[in-house]
């Protein structure tokens, strides 16, 4: 066997329909050129850093400091971690400090840290679908069992269902908010219903972490303001990145923070911290963590998606397509007019359209848009998805191929 077994099972079960869907997808680009092939399926920003961000990094190279790039402690340089903690207390009414941060290598890497300290053999996390595929593999990495709670049909998290798998191993609640795939934000009195819950578990002695990965918090829309989880609830982590908020996907930084309201923060810290080094990860980008601390107020320009989202939303529900319209990130999750979303996924793509099967969000029957792109590409994707809708939704074949 030249992979282990897990892997290679891994490999058969997830991925064989994604390799095949981005080898056609490379097929198609060398027919037609990378113009006419409009690529929805992956949720890379098109957009570029904003300029302060870039010019804060030349400074910081251009300085004639020694000790640069060196090792620091495992969970970051204090004096970022202490102008972050500054921001959060701002933001969220608690009393965060340089302990409550640890610098991470993305959200990625925050969430591993954070699994690894948790759980033991068997722990359970619960994980509302559809949702992030990695969450999956993140869990089991650690000999931890997922467990899948159904949402609305709005996306709305659905507290009965997660009530109803909740059992003595159950370690932790994993959301994220807004939401990959779906752009859904969870409302503040679903996430109160939430902490409800858990509270009352309390009573008999289980404390039950919420894990949120906060990704995307700085792209929401329409002024929506996002639920402060941080005062709804006391055991609260949250993974953040700044993969989207600033365009530094391929930097891979980002901090988790632990709530103000948890005592035990001391004996978490040394456990992100062991876990850091046990992962190889030793401790989050040096030249980044400077440069993301001066900037935890910006992000890119979100008028810009959204006004892709409303773009693209207004051509799918006028093409036929069931659509919740995202509050937030840069994905929609249409529901696919046939029962078989892979076959309509295929379809899509003789219009030269790429996106990615529901089944790969744990969510059959419906598909993701990742609307990143540039303008340009949404715009000439129209007309191939109003064929498409005047073909399949709107009866043009009963729905049928």
């Amino acid at each position: 066997m030249e992979i282990s077994k897990k892997l290679k099972q891994l490999i058969m079960a997830q991925e064989g329909w994604t390799r095949k869907m981005f080898e056609e997808g490379i097929k198609l680009k060398k027919m037609y050129g990378e113009k006419n092939v409009y690529d929805f399926s992956l949720g890379n920003p098109d957009v570029e850093p904003p300029v302060e961000v870039k010019e804060t990094l030349i400074q910081l190279l251009r300085e004639d400091k020694k000790g640069m790039h060196r090792y620091m402690e495992n969970n970051g340089y204090e004096y970022v971690r202490e102008e972050i903690a500054q921001y959060l207390s701002e933001k969220y009414s608690l009393p965060f400090t340089a302990k409550h941060i640890f610098m991470s290598v993305g959200c990625a890497g925050g969430l591993n840290v954070v699994l690894k300290s948790l759980l033991n053999r068997g722990d359970e996390v619960i994980i509302p679908t559809p949702f992030f595929w990695e969450f999956k593999n993140y869990v089991e990495n650690f000999g931890g069992k997922v467990k899948f709670a159904p949402t609305n049909d709005d996306f709305q998290l659905n507290v009965n269902a997660i009530e109803a798998i909740i059992t003595k191993r159950t370690k932790a609640i994993l959301i994220n908010s807004p939401n990959n795939p779906t752009g859904v934000v969870y409302r503040e009195e679903v996430l109160k219903e939430l902490a409800s819950l858990l509270y009352s578990r309390r009573k008999e002695g289980q404390k039950i972490y919420i894990i949120s990965d906060d990704a995307y918090k700085k792209i929401v829309y329409d002024d929506l303001e996002l639920p402060n989880l941080f005062l709804l609830y006391d055991l609260v982590i949250s993974v953040t990145s700044h993969s989207k908020d600033l365009a530094l996907p391929g930097e891979r930084i980002g901090y988790i923070a632990i709530s103000p309201r948890i005592e035990w923060v001391d004996l978490l810290v040394s456990a992100f911290m062991i876990s850091s080094r046990a992962l190889g990860f030793v401790n989050a980008p040096a030249l980044f963590q400077r440069v993301v601390s001066k900037f935890q107020s910006n992000s890119v320009d979100i008028k810009d998606y959204q006004e892709k989202r409303d773009i693209l939303y207004k051509v799918l529900v006028e093409s036929g397509f069931e659509c919740v319209k995202p509050m937030g990130a840069f994905y929609m999750f249409p529901k696919s007019p046939i029962k078989d979303e892979l076959k309509f996924v295929r379809k899509l793509q003789e219009e030269r359209i790429l996106v990615v099967p529901g089944r790969g969000f744990g969510k059959k029957g419906y598909f993701r848009i990742a609307y990143c792109v540039p303008k340009e590409t949404i715009l000439a994707s129209i007309d191939g998805f109003r064929r498409i809708g005047k073909k399949y939704v709107k009866g043009g074949k009963d729905g049928h191929f």
